[in-house]
């Protein structure tokens, strides 16, 4: 009986140990700490092209697996870095769409822990088939490797001039030829393009001299657009719900098509073989990249660097949602469905202008 009770309490006495030591080894492994049962809610802003990626349950699960939880809410990315009423609420993360509005937050007295780059995607053009083929005569679109390319510099001058869509070579849409793009003073994707338009208008990354000279045409540029969407995904779903009467052409993002065709295939397998007119991404030559960078204001914060950077988030972000990585190249399987909707590499591409242009830019198209 002796001999039994030793043996219990050797026996207990091994279990502690290896449970210990599992605790520690759990502890000591960051994609595991989820398991421990602590589980540490971050809230913050970020822009609404990422919101089906913070949704998406695989997603919520790998981060859980780090011991997080994200309550993240849609904002534009301008108005997240320099609203108060924003500010105010105290995030601990910020999660906005191009590097540029870490300095803008500076500006704003965001007091910044770290930031990191943790997704990219291009700015694209989308539109509709009959607009490609129409632009594709008239020689603002080329196509390479089976990728649209548009001479968006051709575009906006021609819708400065006022031209008819018909003289573009686009006989099924009636009037002047036009782009819509987001509200530049509360959304990044609009705030991107007119950067892009005033450097495209300048022939390099444009100045505050340049602005002086060329800003007036980016004005007119997004007064002719009418409404302008406080958000990307809104813009989207209005572009896929319009069609090409209502929406002929608007400004977003790479990966915004992607997503919404990986999320129902057999939707997207019956447009691609339909009577209808298809959606088709023109790619600006040469175009910016949106840069998401995380913002980190809080330090309970700091962890989500090391979770989206993880080789789980970063594949799951290409293979469900057509991000790209840091560096702009695929983060997962290259044999992936969307390989074959996407260029490897986007090769034009210019740098948008310093924060301070920038900020300038958008008081004039406020007024």
């Amino acid at each position: 009986m002796a001999l039994s009770r030793r043996a219990f309490g050797v026996g207990l006495l091994a279990t502690g140990i290896a449970g210990t030591g599992g605790y520690f080894a759990v502890r000591d492994r960051p994609e595991l700490r989820g398991l421990l049962g602590t589980r540490t809610n971050l809230f913050g802003f970020i822009g609404g092209e990422k919101e089906a990626f913070l949704a998406d349950p695989d997603v919520v699960d790998a981060i859980k697996r780090y011991g997080l939880s994200i309550d993240s809410r849609v904002a534009g990315s301008v108005e997240m870095v320099r609203e108060q009423t924003l500010l105010s609420q105290n995030p601990q993360f910020l999660w906005p769409s191009s590097s540029i509005m870490v300095d803008i937050a500076r500006q704003s007295g965001v007091k910044i822990r770290d930031d990191r780059v943790m997704l990219n995607t291009p700015v694209v053009v989308y539109t509709w088939q009959p607009v490609a083929d129409g632009l594709f005569k008239s020689g603002l679109v080329t196509v390479i490797d089976g990728h649209h390319h548009l001479d968006l510099k051709a575009l906006l001058d021609a819708i400065l001039a006022g031209t008819d869509w018909s003289k573009l070579g686009v006989n099924a849409l009636y009037g002047r030829a036009r782009i819509v793009s987001t509200d530049p003073n509360r959304s990044n994707s609009g705030f991107m393009f007119s950067g892009l338009a005033l450097s495209l208008f300048s022939g390099n990354v444009a100045t505050s001299d340049d602005l002086a000279q060329y800003g007036g045409k980016v004005q007119s540029i997004f007064r002719n657009m009418g409404f302008k969407s406080p958000s990307s995904g809104k813009l989207f779903d209005q572009y896929l719900a319009g069609g090409l009467g209502g929406e002929p052409m608007i400004v977003g993002y790479e990966n915004q098509l992607v997503e919404w065709a990986l999320a129902d295939a057999e939707r997207w397998s019956r447009i691609k073989s339909g009577q209808g007119a298809k959606p088709v991404v023109l790619y600006p030559r040469p175009t910016v990249y949106s840069a998401h960078p995380l913002i980190v204001v809080d330090e309970t914060a700091e962890r989500l660097i090391e979770v989206l950077t993880s080789a789980k988030l970063q594949e799951l972000a290409w293979a469900k949602h057509g991000f790209r990585g840091p560096l702009g190249t695929a983060t997962g399987d290259t044999k992936s469905p969307i390989v074959g909707l996407l260029p490897a590499e986007i090769d034009a591409v210019l740098p948008i202008p310093d924060a301070g242009v920038m900020l300038s830019l958008l008081n004039m198209l406020a007024s």
